[in-house]
């Protein structure tokens, strides 16, 4: 498996911003998956930061709607044509979409 790719600050500021939010309003929780930050509900993961895009595990309109961001991928965290085809990678470009993409991605898994 390849390595995390580190966030720039940016992105990271980004992300503790979102998480911060949701574990005290919603009651999330943060936790780690293939070695990144990520956020869970019920030990169910949503959403996490990988190097400095964020993924977002979605269905439906949103999937479909998220994957429509020009540079949006499936999520392949092994890099071996393998993609996650629920979870959903949106460039840090669109870090102005990644908290409504987390609310979404928090009530697909809650």
């Amino acid at each position: 498996m390849t390595p995390i790719p580190k966030p720039d600050p940016k992105s990271l500021r980004r992300y503790e911003a979102i998480a911060d939010a949701l574990v005290e309003n919603l009651g999330a929780e943060k936790s780690k998956m293939f070695g990144m930050p990520t956020l869970k509900i019920h030990s169910k993961a949503f959403c996490g930061l990988f190097g400095s895009e964020m993924v977002f595990k979605l269905t439906g309109e949103e999937h479909k709607k998220a994957l429509g961001y020009e540079g949006a991928k499936l999520f392949d965290p092994s890099e071996m044509n393998r993609p996650m085809k629920e979870w959903v990678v949106v460039p840090k470009k669109y870090s102005g979409k990644w908290e409504s993409l987390a609310l979404e991605a928090f009530k697909y898994v809650a």
